[in-house]
């Protein structure tokens, strides 16, 4: 249990007696705003005054009487209006921090209640390559699956592209033609052995397809006959699929290579793994009483979703020709992770501008019983990515941004940074940290920022070396690295406790105590951006530090402790950036 928790628990346990109330009353306990008022601050006496009618001050008197955290804190006082400020022991954080030293996973304990939780994200359209509106999807998602499995949750990673429907049949039927003009083999001619071609360019690919499609009328005609026969399971139209399927998935692979992310193959579960329960799906809404035909297609109308003007707004699961929608897919993928999975928690790392389908499909699925009360459903919304005139973004000439070719660009600049600040280390190691850097920097950039919130894309500012930035995060862990080389001393070989003497390493060690207390609002939150704050501000810690206390040059014991509180902020840094898939550099 984090100091947060425990100040939490003992203080709510004071303020409830303290105010008469058999129900445990909230202690609000937070990180002080400011170190010369502690290390936390209790605000919840004021609400609780408030409601009783007495003053906040005298209640908050009455809490410090019944309140004994001799074995935590240095001072507990009273300020201001009411609240509590607390000041943590120097043997507390000397105990603590040299448990967190030991401790391979940093003192942070897994959770005593760890839950299956299901998280969707990237969800790239396999129809074309991904562009950079599926970057905050892929990274914001991955970053929470690593959180949330690091602190002992069973996570369950849903990779929900879209592999079907009209495009596809519109790809499969261009495949076709192109294969019969190669003289490779006939879609209709019974074969089962054939020779595809290989497809360099999706995105070509695609656009060719799509010109065939708009120009052509029979050829529109046989790419709606392949849905329909791709739907029907058909053999032969299914071969020509899973190829168009295979080679762009190839994309996505290469893509997540490139960005660290750990989704894998066996976490791809796309709208086809679906197709033979869209059927069920609409009949179970029946017998359910939830369907109403409307212009011939099939809906469900509920009350708490109206337009502008009142009128109620559909959730259409069948079109009048029979068709399937997203929302009939996301009500099969929705009953899947509760009665497949067993989901305690979904969350769907999708854009804002998907809240409205998401809030219908959930109160679709729970009205019609395919997901229990229990399991909590969350939409992890963001906003977009613009440019720096605060613009959709996008390339010079108005098309969409391949996000491999963002990535690539993020590595050259980063190499011309690199080459510029360290020309003497080797071509291949700048290489490699100009990936690290470029690929860190785009990530970082976007994770720093509260998803919910639009943000302009800068290259300039993300490779900074200067202000909450990848560069300065991984320029921090190597400066670390570097006193251990410079020192010729092995982090493994360190003994010994870790004495706090100094305020800036009493500082130090409060901020990397609260890891723990971080990763955990970062999960309940679904916020990355409290975690990468957190980072920056640890880093800010340790330069203070530095700077005020003597490292290598003093004497041995101390030597030794200020070095292990070294070695314990690198391995927090690391652990962080890890946890957000960003690389560590151990020289820059």
């Amino acid at each position: 249990m984090n100091f947060r928790q425990q100040l939490e628990q003992r203080i709510s346990a004071a303020l409830s007696a303290a105010a008469g109330s058999d129900a445990p009353l909230p202690a609000i306990v937070k990180p002080a705003g400011n170190p010369k008022f502690g290390d936390y601050q209790a605000n919840g006496v004021m609400a609780a005054a408030k409601a009783a009618r007495t003053n906040p001050r005298a209640l908050a008197e009455q809490v410090l009487a019944r309140l004994d955290l001799s074995d935590l804190a240095e001072t507990v006082e009273v300020a201001g209006p009411g609240f509590l400020n607390i000041a943590l022991s120097r043997e507390t954080l000397r105990r603590e921090t040299a448990r967190a030293a030991d401790d391979p996973r940093l003192d942070v304990a897994p959770v005593a209640d760890p839950q299956t939780v299901v998280v969707d994200y990237s969800a790239p359209n396999l129809a074309k390559e991904m562009h950079v509106g599926h970057l905050r999807s892929t990274i914001i998602g991955d970053a929470l699956a690593r959180t949330l499995e690091f602190l002992g949750h069973r996570v369950v990673r849903q990779n929900h592209v879209g592999d079907w429907g009209t495009q596809f049949g519109m790809l499969v039927a261009y495949e076709s033609e192109v294969i019969r003009e190669q003289g490779l083999a006939d879609l209709e001619s019974g074969q089962t052995r054939m020779r595809y071609p290989h497809i360099p360019d999706m995105e070509e690919f695609y656009r060719q397809a799509k010109q065939r499609y708009d120009a052509d009328p029979d050829f529109a005609e046989k790419a709606r006959e392949y849905v329909v026969r791709l739907q029907g399971g058909d053999r032969r139209v299914l071969q020509y699929w899973e190829v168009v399927r295979e080679q762009s998935l190839r994309h996505a692979k290469e893509v997540y290579a490139a960005l660290n992310v750990s989704l894998t193959d066996g976490d791809i579960r796309g709208e086809s793994a679906y197709n033979d329960d869209l059927s069920r799906v609409v009949a179970d809404l029946e017998k359910a009483g939830l369907l109403t035909t409307s212009e011939g297609a099939r809906c469900v109308f509920l009350d708490e979703f109206k337009g502008k003007e009142g009128e109620p707004l559909p959730v259409i699961v069948q079109k009048s020709d029979g068709g399937y929608l997203y929302a009939t897919t996301d009500l099969a993928a929705l009953r899947y992770r509760a009665g497949v999975l067993h989901a305690d928690r979904v969350l769907y790392l999708i854009d804002s501008r998907q809240a409205l389908h998401l809030a219908q499909v959930f109160a679709v699925g729970r009205k019609a019983g395919f997901v229990p009360e229990p399991i909590s459903l969350e939409h992890i919304a963001f906003g977009t990515m613009q440019d720096e005139s605060g613009r959709p973004f996008k390339t010079r000439t108005g098309g969409t941004v391949k996000l491999m070719d963002l990535l690539n660009e993020a590595i050259e600049r980063a190499f011309a940074v690199v080459a510029e600040k360290s020309p003497d280390l080797p071509a291949e190691q700048q290489q490699s940290i100009a990936r690290a850097v470029g690929i860190g920097a785009v990530k970082y950039a976007d994770l720093a920022m509260d998803r919910t919130s639009d943000y302009k894309f800068s290259f300039d500012r993300m490779l900074s070396l200067q202000g909450n930035t990848a560069p300065y995060m991984q320029y921090a862990y190597a400066r670390v690295r570097s006193i251990f080389r410079k020192g010729q001393q092995e982090a493994g070989e360190l003994t010994g406790g870790i004495e706090l003497a100094e305020p800036a390493e009493r500082e130090l060690a409060v901020r990397i105590l609260r890891l723990e207390e971080v990763l955990a609002a970062v999960a309940s939150e679904c916020k990355p951006n409290i975690l990468t704050g957190y980072l920056f501000e640890l880093a800010t810690a340790f330069s203070t530090f530095y700077e005020s206390c003597p490292v290598l040059k003093t004497e041995p014991a101390l030597r030794a402790s200020r070095l292990r509180l070294c070695d314990l902020t690198a391995r927090v840094i690391a652990r962080g950036l890890e946890l957000l898939g960003i690389e560590v550099i151990e020289q820059m």
